[in-house]
């Protein structure tokens, strides 16, 4: 299996294993995950049915890489995630990919961590999980999350997710159809569901899939428009001093 620096990947055929890995950066999205990922799914052949994603105990996926927007803002590293369309072409193969595509959730899935999530076919999340959109505050836009958010829980659910930023539970997230199946032990509940899972065939899955993908094409028509908006909020200066500010002292924009 190749090595990854950001992720950590593991084959039980027919099922692909992928676990975020940047744990001193709360599993935040940077354009290396965002290459490394596609390479692993590059590698997914016909004896993959399954893909799991996952993360920490702690930290699903924490959204874009804030210190690494700040160094990159600064000339001092290379962090900051410049083009979106990558990352949104990535949570297409995970929506649309001749796959299962589960997403594991324990902890914190925050902003681009939850577009991993809503991405996927299956959530399965542990109880104490939290789901939050958090970019409002610091003026931006879950831009390229929403049509995927909304794919799967609706434009009021996800209008209202974005407008309060706060974290949402593993309950109301399942009221509300982003999670599909929670309980305090989530690895047996996963392992559960990669029972059934394993029984079904490579063409069968990849079939079901392209019917589904077939049915509409919104994520493909929001494509441009999601990458537009995403690439102006971030290339905003005053969002980037907010977020620099941030890095840097723990202050929110909106305060002192």
């Amino acid at each position: 299996m190749e090595h990854f620096q950001t992720i950590q990947v593991r084959l039980e055929e027919p099922i692909l294993f992928v676990r975020f890995h940047r744990p001193e950066a709360k599993n935040t999205i940077n354009d290396l995950l965002i290459q490394e990922c596609h390479r692993a799914l590059d590698r997914i052949d016909e004896k993959i049915t399954v893909l799991v994603l996952e993360g920490s105990p702690e930290y699903f996926c924490f959204g874009a890489d804030f210190d690494g927007m700040r160094d990159a803002s600064l000339g001092t590293g290379q962090g900051k995630t410049s083009n979106p369309e990558p990352l949104y072409l990535l949570w297409q193969r995970l929506a649309t990919g001749p796959f299962v595509s589960i997403a594991h959730v324990r902890g914190q899935a925050n902003a681009g961590g939850i577009g991993f999530v809503a991405a996927s076919d299956i959530v399965i999340a542990e109880e104490k999980a939290r789901f939050s959109l958090s970019e409002l505050l610091f003026g931006l836009l879950p831009a390229c999350v929403l049509p995927f958010l909304i794919r799967r829980i609706g434009h009021q659910k996800a209008g209202y997710m974005t407008l309060m930023t706060q974290p949402v539970s593993a309950g109301q997230a399942s009221d509300w159809g982003l999670v599909d199946a929670f309980d305090t032990d989530s690895e047996s509940l996963l392992r559960k569901h990669l029972l059934r899972l394993r029984r079904l065939s490579k063409s069968s899955v990849t079939r079901y899939k392209n019917y589904q993908a077939g049915l509409g094409n919104f994520l493909q028509e929001s494509k441009n428009t999601a990458v537009a908006a995403n690439l102006e909020t971030f290339s905003d200066r005053k969002n980037l001093e907010g977020i620099i500010r941030y890095v840097e002292t723990g202050r929110f924009p909106w305060e002192s």
